[in-house]
């Protein structure tokens, strides 16, 4: 069942911007019947680490979220553009958000954020090997960086505290490399 059981009849654009750009497709659904489909095309990769220094310690990131209308605990995030090195955006994020720069980076997940409506996919890491240098968040960001123990995290992900999904994401999958002493 790996077939595209969709038939596309036509494709309109409705909306394009610098960061995404949205269409409205008149399909074929795969029960036969005519119907449409849209889709939000994200022109940038999420970018997603997980700093993690010597005593498993790790920094969030808070600010408030205006799509969700709520202030969300989050790992260091943002966009990195499709033709860059994955990450070297990483790198960026994590120093202007954080400003923390790491020796050692680690990809533990690539995953789609809402495959439903989106194409947007994000690239996880977990960043080691830290040293500490001044943040330059944009304008756009006013946020509150927090060190806290990972297993703090954890409990924050477990316990509902944490909505975003590449921060539960790379919580879940960072704990059970942890287990197994990958990480």
């Amino acid at each position: 069942m790996t077939e595209n059981p969709w038939k596309i009849k036509s494709t309109k654009e409705h909306y394009d911007n610098p960061w995404v750009n949205v269409v409205e497709h008149q399909v074929i659904n795969p029960a036969g019947n005519p119907g449409i489909y849209s889709v939000v095309h994200f022109k940038n990769l999420a970018i997603c680490v997980l700093p993690l220094d010597d005593d498993n310690n790790t920094w969030i990131v808070g600010q408030y979220r205006f799509p969700v209308e709520q202030y969300s605990w989050e790992i260091p995030e943002g966009g990195g553009p499709l033709a860059d090195d994955p990450l070297d955006s990483a790198k960026r994020e994590l120093l202007e958000e954080c400003g923390i720069i790491a020796r050692q980076w680690t990809e533990i997940a690539t995953c789609h954020l809402s495959n439903s409506g989106t194409d947007e996919r994000a690239i996880v890491y977990v960043a080691k090997g830290l040293s500490f240098h001044d943040s330059s968040p944009e304008e756009t960001e006013i946020l509150h960086v927090r060190k806290i123990p990972f297993e703090e995290l954890f409990q924050m992900v477990m316990n509902n505290e944490v909505m975003d999904a590449p921060t539960i994401i790379a919580v879940l999958k960072a704990k059970q490399l942890m287990l197994a002493g990958i990480i």
